[in-house]
């Protein structure tokens, strides 16, 4: 499982949710009180994943929902976790009003995190405003004591663009930025300016967009470094790829020195592409959510996600290499895929890859690796 020993080699996954169900199961939660227009009571989402999946147990400790995640994190030993938290981390009681769905997990909860060692969230978007200005900056206040960087989100348009810096002692530097677009559900008045806290919300004009990010990554980049630029964007069901995405994605590594994009906001798997030896992820699907139960959606298989370990040159930030573990949710922890829904991510991402010249392959121990089409 090891790296080429030059190689910076990341963690990624898509959106990881612990609020709402998922809080009400851990040592400490929010009140339930939901306000939803169906769903009144977070405990219903339990009730709901309880009778798709058995009983899920209750005050379970941070490490629970991560799963059989943890041994291959520590198998396949990255040298940066980095995730998009898709939750307010708060015990505000300020919601968002007219929004419909509003996640919040309680701040003790915050230790699960750390119990995976992660090392930075992206915060820019569409549920991290949940519970209002005063929840963002509990959010903040709560990851910053947990050891764990922010990007993406700040009490000024300034602070939610700044780059998280990860070193990585003896390669090289992990340069982290996040940010949203109006296509994921992030309302336009969340976006920060410099007299307002919120997200780092992209312009609609490409133009506009990539400059805001070369700007910052100019700034800072320097040899041994390597760029990720972790975009919360697009619809949360279907594999239809929109040209804008695909052309802002290259934009970034053709104009902004990206190294990688980590896109997120699908609840399940989309495509991902090669591009100038850059790694494109168009969606990375949901790695943690409280869904199970929910119906309505089966054949997208959001119940499958991806734990993708990138190894990138930091002389060039190529991509020298890709490997995917398959997971499962499963009474609200991430558990090992099966054989046979490991080989249909497979078959999937070779599908979806056709067009992008990528495939993936499933090697004799059930990873997955990128390959050419």
């Amino acid at each position: 499982m090891g790296p080429p020993p030059d190689a910076i080699r990341l963690f990624l996954c898509g959106d990881v949710m612990p609020g709402r169900g998922i809080d009400q199961i851990l040592r400490a939660s929010c009140p339930p009180r939901l306000h939803e227009p169906y769903i009144k009571d977070a405990r219903d989402y339990v009730e709901l994943a309880e009778g798709e999946s058995g009983p899920i147990p209750r005050g379970v400790a941070p490490d629970y929902v991560w799963g059989d995640a943890l041994g291959w994190l520590e198998g396949f030993a990255p040298d940066r976790r980095l995730i998009n938290l898709e939750t307010a981390v708060t015990r505000s009681e300020d919601y968002w009003r007219g929004k419909g769905i509003n996640y919040r997990m309680h701040p003790d909860n915050a230790a699960l995190l750390p119990a995976a060692s992660i090392h930075a969230c992206a915060l820019a978007n569409n549920h991290v405003l949940d519970w209002g200005y005063a929840g963002l900056d509990e959010t903040l206040a709560t990851l910053d004591g947990a050891g764990v960087s922010a990007a993406g989100a700040g009490e000024r348009l300034a602070a939610a663009q700044a780059p998280v810096v990860l070193g990585v002692p003896g390669k090289g530097r992990v340069i982290f930025l996040a940010m949203g677009s109006e296509t994921s559900g992030i309302p336009a008045e969340w976006a920060a300016t410099p007299d307002r806290p919120g997200v780092w919300l992209l312009p609609d004009r490409l133009e506009r967009a990539v400059a805001q990010v070369a700007e910052q990554v100019a700034a800072i980049k320097g040899p041994g470094d390597v760029v990720v630029a972790s975009i919360h964007w697009g619809s949360n069901w279907g594999y239809h790829l929109p040209t804008e995405q695909r052309h802002l994605a290259h934009a970034l590594i053709d104009e902004a020195a990206v190294d990688l994009v980590h896109g997120h906001s699908s609840h399940h798997v989309r495509p991902m592409e090669r591009y100038r030896d850059k790694l494109i992820l168009y969606g990375c699907g949901d790695f943690l959510n409280d869904y199970e139960g929910i119906g309505g959606n089966a054949p997208f298989r959001d119940d499958l996600s991806l734990m993708y370990f990138p190894d990138l040159d930091p002389a060039t930030g190529r991509l020298v290499g890709l490997a995917m573990r398959p997971m499962r949710i499963h009474r609200f922890r991430t558990v090992d895929a099966d054989a046979e829904d490991a080989q249909w991510l497979a078959d999937l991402l070779t599908s979806l890859g056709k067009g992008l010249g990528t495939a993936a392959t499933r090697d004799g121990a059930g990873t997955l690796h990128l390959t050419a089409a």
